[in-house]
């Protein structure tokens, strides 16, 4: 689901909560909160960027971490780590 982000909206009072801007898990389908959960005041949704983020698959691959001058540990033992990459 995704989280969307609210604030308090311009010209209106808020607490401390809604003027610093939070954020809610909501689904696709619900509709956007009109009030604060904590004073009731009058709130607006923020459009921000998307994120896209790539499969971790492909971020965590040998390959992409030896490029990016990350190195690979494999957990051999309790407390014991050993280098792969």
């Amino acid at each position: 689901m995704p989280t969307y982000v609210y604030r308090k909206r311009e010209g209106e009072k808020g607490c401390s909560y809604c003027t610093a801007q939070f954020e809610v898990v909501q689904r696709m389908a619900d509709d956007a909160l009109k009030t604060c959960p904590k004073c009731g005041g009058a709130v607006e949704r923020v459009i921000g960027p998307v994120s896209i983020v790539k499969s971790a698959g492909t971020l965590l691959s040998d390959k992409n971490l030896k490029a990016h001058g990350f190195q690979r540990f494999v957990k051999e033992d309790k407390g014991r780590y050993r280098k792969t990459t």
